[in-house]
């Protein structure tokens, strides 16, 4: 499987919200630099593991829609909207945030990511 192929299955699956499923694409060392609206987050796996139990916890159900994938060798980038699902209105799904990240893989996992995001 190619980079570009590694980052799209893992935004296509549940691994946002499935720490298992996560763990599977992430390096062991992986690091993801994050500016957000509300700040700048440095996350390591522990971390990302984490962030992954929570976004299960706190939603009924995520879908990531790719907007652009582009690869180079291998360094990927990807920009997407998240949506949701709350567990309080599971019938109805809203935009959570849009997202534009850079990932270099190493060993066929996401290894280094650069990531911005604004909520909806």
């Amino acid at each position: 499987m190619n980079a570009k192929e590694v980052v799209k299955n893992f935004y296509q699956s549940d691994a946002l919200r499935n720490s298992e499923l996560m763990d599977t694409f992430i390096h062991p060392d992986i690091t993801l630099e994050w500016n957000s609206s509300k700040g700048f987050l440095l996350l390591n796996r522990k971390e990302l593991l984490k962030l992954g139990d929570e976004l299960k916890k706190a939603y009924h159900s995520s879908r990531v829609e790719i907007n652009h994938l582009l690869a180079d060798e291998n360094i990927v980038t990807v920009r997407y909207t998240h949506h949701i699902k709350t567990i309080e209105n599971s019938g109805e799904e809203m935009v959570l945030a849009h997202f534009i990240v850079i990932w270099e893989l190493k060993d066929d996992k996401l290894y280094r990511g650069y990531q911005m995001s604004q909520l909806s």
